[in-house]
């Protein structure tokens, strides 16, 4: 019974990781409305190393030509010198997010544990989306994004901490603000999702360490279902930034807001 509720949230978890109506938020709603009383703050975590999984899978090309441009210097080569700034954007926008996690990390465990904030933060979502079909991008790449504007999308990740805020959605928007091409911001978005993740799994490694026994297939089904399902959308979601879209989403986000809400204050 265990492994089909990790299945569950685990399939959950790689379909809403990446479309943009927050992971921690439906995980937050499922777990309550289905009774899934076993999981936790750190079974969450695990489940977004499977949607990571399926970013390293999916942009693979990407994420190996970016490596390698660490080992090749030449000043004829612009590619390889453009792909630096990428990497150091990515660097730092993921130490903004980190910083902020951590000091926040036990007001943030306490979030997950509440009903009505991922509904209240779903219809903030639904507004970010609808605001990013509206930008008019500028058309720049992401190593022309720059220091203050990739520390911009740290502090939009780190808000995608709150469950019912979509870390895609967020900084999707943040990168089409900035200028970057909707497609480059999607791409950006994604690489971004890597190390901060990956992250908080060596975080708390030791609670996966002492994980009991029988709790160690539940983790590996949900982690299996995230990658599959997360794997999947990725293309669709971008084809959705691509033709701004994502009103669509901004839709979805707001009915679930309604509808969570109002069960909330009827309970």
């Amino acid at each position: 019974m265990e492994i089909i509720k990790s299945i569950i949230l685990g399939i959950i978890q790689g379909l809403t990781e990446f479309l943009p109506i927050s992971s921690s938020g439906h995980l937050v709603l499922a777990k309550h409305y289905l009774n899934f009383e076993m999981t936790d703050i750190t079974f969450e975590i695990f489940l977004h190393l499977g949607s990571v999984i399926a970013v390293l899978l999916y942009f693979r090309k990407d994420i190996l030509n970016l490596l390698k441009s660490l080992f090749i210097y030449s000043k004829d080569e612009v590619t390889h010198s453009n792909n630096r700034k990428i990497i150091f954007y990515l660097f730092v926008a993921t130490v903004i997010t980190a910083l902020i996690g951590y000091y926040f990390e036990e007001t943030i465990q306490k979030v997950f544990t509440s009903l009505y904030i991922p509904s209240i933060m779903l219809s903030i979502t639904g507004i970010i989306l609808i605001i990013s079909d509206k930008i008019e991008s500028k058309g720049l790449g992401s190593y022309q994004l720059g220091i203050k504007k990739s520390i911009l999308i740290g502090l939009g990740q780190a808000f995608a901490i709150l469950p019912g805020i979509s870390r895609s959605g967020t900084t999707i928007a943040l990168g089409i603000f900035t200028g970057l091409k909707r497609e480059e911001a999607a791409r950006f978005s994604f690489l971004l999702s890597v190390p901060i993740i990956l992250g908080a799994n060596v975080h708390k490694m030791s609670e996966l360490s002492n994980l009991p026994k029988t709790m160690l297939l539940p983790y590996l089904f949900g982690l299996i279902a995230a990658f599959f399902s997360g794997y999947m959308v990725i293309s669709l979601l971008i084809s959705f930034v691509k033709k701004q879209k994502l009103k669509y989403f901004a839709y979805y986000c707001w009915l679930v807001s309604i509808v969570t809400l109002i069960l909330y204050l009827t309970q």
